[in-house]
């Protein structure tokens, strides 16, 4: 039955969206909803959930992923450790995240560096790349997924609901004539923002009701989507021939400006 959803009013990372719109149907253990954020970006989200022959006790059938219910047991362990130290003050921050991006001066293909990890970003052929990794854009929507992918292991591990599946699908539109005649009010940004979360679980519908809505609540990069932000940048000149500055850029995790 459909109703209206205004519990999201005041919840972190949700204070510029508009109640949203719940559809489900009775026993389906079904959710979607769709929000408005800002003027340009549009945020929706659907939930599918499904059992998939999974039991509380432990047995799954053929469709079912074995293996992330024992994980997620593992990964309780590790949050309520976390947990417990913040609240000892034995762990606090902030914490100072760093990444830095390089053009590769043979392809122009961006090798993206976080700690020990690299990431190659590049362009389609019609902006003179090589299509050897994602673009920037794609990079920006597929870590939305991942974040959101992680809360639900965070949440779902902290409340004790077993999962066999998360499954985050991301969307969202870039227009190629943005600020050109005709297009001067389209947004340059990744704009028409959706994602889909589907999980296969042997928990009930409230069970996973609250697990979604504590998600949408915690998810630090849904935060920082509807959130308004500060970003301060700098620019280094170097004369060629000499050694290239070093350049990063640094976010303070929980600044959100």
């Amino acid at each position: 039955m459909p109703t209206t959803d205004t519990s999201t009013a005041g919840e972190p990372g949700l204070a510029a969206r508009q109640p949203a719109t719940v559809s489900a149907a009775p026993g389906d253990g079904n959710r979607a909803s769709h929000v408005t954020v800002g003027s340009h970006v549009t945020v929706g989200s659907h939930v599918t959930v499904g059992s998939h022959g999974t039991a509380r006790d432990g047995s799954t059938s053929a469709a079912a992923r074995p293996g992330l219910r024992e994980f997620l047991v593992h990964k309780r362990a590790a949050v309520l450790a976390r947990e417990g130290a913040i609240a000892a003050g034995t762990l606090s921050g902030p914490a100072v995240l760093r990444a830095q991006s390089v053009a590769d001066g043979r392809s122009g293909v961006r090798r993206i560096r976080i700690r020990e990890h690299q990431i190659l970003s590049d362009s389609p052929p019609d902006y003179a790349g090589d299509d050897l990794g994602p673009s920037s854009p794609e990079l920006v929507l597929g870590v939305f997924a991942s974040c959101l992918t992680h809360v639900f292991e965070i949440v779902a591990a902290r409340l004790d609901i077993p999962l066999d599946e998360i499954r985050v699908e991301v969307e969202g539109q870039m227009e190629p004539r943005a600020g050109r005649p005709g297009f001067e009010d389209v947004p340059r940004e990744p704009h028409n923002i959706t994602y889909q979360a589907s999980v296969i679980s042997p928990a009930t519908a409230e069970e996973i009701e609250i697990l979604y809505q504590t998600v949408e609540a915690e998810c630090p990069l849904l935060a920082l989507f509807t959130n308004p932000q500060t970003i301060t940048g700098s620019l280094v000149h170097a004369p060629s021939g000499g050694p290239a500055p070093e350049l990063s850029v640094e976010v303070q995790a929980g600044d959100h400006g």
